[in-house]
C-alpha cells in the first residue's frame, strides 16, 4: 500500500507524519482521518485554494490536475510546479511526500 509522507509544519503537522492508505484514496480525506489538519474552506468541492499541498516525490504517478484545479492554483500562495489541491488528488500506487504551505489565502479562517 502506497504511503502519504507528510512533511513537518508548525500548525497542522508538527512531527510531520506517515500515513498508509489504499490506492483510489483522497489525499485530504486521508490526512482529516489522521488527524492532519489541512484547511478546506469549500468542504473539498474544488471552488477555493485552502487545501494547496506540494507534492514534493512522485508527483508523476498522479492523475493530471484538471483545467479547474489549474485554474483555483493560479491563486494559491506559494504555487509551485508540483502544487496540487489535497481534494483533487486521488493516491495512486506509488508513496507521495506532501509538504503543506506555512500560508494559505483564507478569507474566513480564524487562524490567519
Amino acid at each position: 500500500m502506497p504511503r502519504l509522507i507528510f512533511l513537518p509544519n508548525d500548525e497542522r503537522c508538527k512531527e510531520g507524519a506517515v500515513v498508509e492508505v489504499k490506492p483510489g484514496s483522497n489525499l485530504i480525506e486521508m490526512a482529516l482521518e489522521n488527524g492532519i489538519d489541512i484547511e478546506h474552506a469549500c468542504e473539498m468541492s474544488c471552488a477555493c485554494t485552502t487545501c494547496h499541498v506540494v507534492i514534493r516525490k512522485n508527483i508523476d504517478s498522479l492523475e493530471s490536475s484538471s483545467e479547474t484545479e489549474d485554474d483555483l492554483l493560479d491563486r494559491a500562495w506559494g504555487l509551485e510546479p508540483d502544487s496540487r489541491l489535497a481534494c483533487q488528488v486521488v493516491v495512486g500506487e506509488e508513496d507521495l511526500v506532501i509538504e503543506i504551505p506555512k500560508y494559505t489565502i483564507n478569507q474566513v479562517s480564524e487562524n490567519h
